[in-house]
């Protein structure tokens, strides 16, 4: 019966399982580093999630870093051919192809070495604390891995920047050699000014105090600066997008709103480069994808 106090018991009981279920966190799943190029590191279950499909450009579509972009992708070269490659610090202007350009170059070097299985794997900034974590899962596995953290910086009360510099050296056991980092970031040193000078004038020792502070970029082999382009290099990028995606505009008007484009932005770069194509795609009904 409905009302029996066996069945009323064992009703609750179900409802007891039901919401344990919920508060136990399941099994995490199994970390596979087969199922694709691409992964996201997920601290909360070590786990690393397989990306389907990178969102990335190609490089000849990459206008006016023609420097920065042959260093990283020589050293992302030697890396995957297991020989001495430098973590790289990617700084400077917004929008100018930081992250675009680690993608990028991924991708590249991947294609021209199918027999290495090389890896990207994006480490978001709030889970910098388990570094740790995914090294070990990582080390002495086959594959090479490219840890990814992008747009990357820490606040004055913000002291997980130490979990960085001891991934970056490896601690006690060394960086793990088939793992490489780079990180994307509008700051030199990845922490900001007024917290160095905030350590330099309260500080005992103040040399000290920013030394410390700083050795954190100095961690990373490669420093590539990105900064704002020329509008010459913006044109550039804008007529590198047309001629890819075969968008038929007459040049002079083309030039002229992208001009204007750029000008109600209050900067050249790529990212409004790649925003004004778009915007010239959706008029014309073309797909940019």
């Amino acid at each position: 019966m409905k009302n029996d106090p066996l069945n009323q018991l064992n009703a609750k009981l179900d409802r007891v399982i039901e919401l344990i279920g919920r508060a136990v966190p399941g099994k995490a799943p199994e970390n596979d580093l087969s199922l694709a190029e691409a992964f996201v590191w997920h601290s909360e279950k070590s786990w690393l999630q397989p990306v389907a499909e990178v969102n990335r450009i190609s490089m000849p579509l990459l206008k006016g870093i023609d420097r920065v972009r042959d260093i990283l992708h020589e050293n992302t070269e030697r890396f995957a051919k297991g020989v001495g490659a430098n973590n790289a610090l990617l700084w400077g202007a917004r929008g100018m192809g930081k992250s675009s350009l680690v993608k990028a170059v991924h991708k590249t070097v991947s294609d021209d070495n199918p027999d290495v299985p090389l890896k990207l794997i994006e480490v978001h900034r709030e889970d910098i604390n388990s570094l740790p974590v995914l090294l070990n899962l990582l080390r002495n596995r086959k594959e090479r891995c490219i840890l990814f953290c992008d747009d990357l910086s820490f606040d004055s009360d913000d002291t997980s920047y130490k979990s960085l510099k001891a991934a970056l050296d490896g601690g006690i056991e060394g960086r793990p050699e088939n793992l490489v980092l780079y990180a994307t970031s509008n700051r030199r040193h990845l922490l900001p000014r007024d917290m160095i000078e905030n350590e330099r004038s309260t500080a005992i020792n103040p040399a000290e105090a920013v030394e410390e502070k700083v050795s954190l970029s100095d961690r990373f082999g490669l420093w590539l600066g990105f900064h704002k382009c020329s509008q010459d290099d913006y044109l550039s990028m804008i007529d590198g997008y047309v001629a890819h995606f075969k968008l038929d505009y007459p040049e002079a008007q083309l030039q002229r709103e992208a001009l204007e484009w750029s000008t109600t932005r209050g900067s050249r770069s790529g990212r409004v480069a790649w925003q004004y194509i778009q915007d010239l795609a959706g008029r014309l009904g073309v797909s940019v994808r």
